[in-house]
């Protein structure tokens, strides 16, 4: 069983910033492609941002946060970041780091094997 656990999430206000971190499975860290995912409200969840294995040199972003946010990761911490600027109320969910072991980069959330327990982050106007 793969564990993530994430941190960093709470409040910010339109335009501001905030810094998720999720922390990955150890040695085996670099051998998943890695991201995240959020969830609103009374809405699905939906993929965010993901990055490769190995390295990381590959990383796609929905169109809703292009441009705004960043994912990287630290393999020799075995740790996930998401960077995300230029917030916006519709940013408010709960976030959620994924890890693959099948996929180079996933995605899609159902591309996604494991999931941690998700922080909130919420964004006021």
């Amino acid at each position: 069983q793969v564990q993530l656990v994430e941190s960093g999430g709470g409040s910010a206000q339109a335009g501001g910033s905030l810094r998720l971190s999720c922390a990955g499975p150890g040695r085996t860290f670099s051998s998943y492609s890695m991201g995240w995912a959020r969830q609103a409200p009374g809405k699905e969840r939906e993929f965010v941002a993901g990055i490769s294995w190995s390295g990381g040199s590959k990383t796609h972003y929905s169109d809703s946060v292009k441009g705004r946010f960043t994912i990287s990761r630290d393999n020799a911490k075995s740790t996930l970041y998401l960077q995300m600027n230029n917030l916006k109320p519709e940013d408010t969910a709960v976030y959620y780091c994924a890890a693959s072991s099948f996929k180079e980069i996933a995605t899609m959330t159902y591309e996604y094997e494991y999931w941690g327990q998700g922080t909130q982050v919420t964004v006021s106007s």
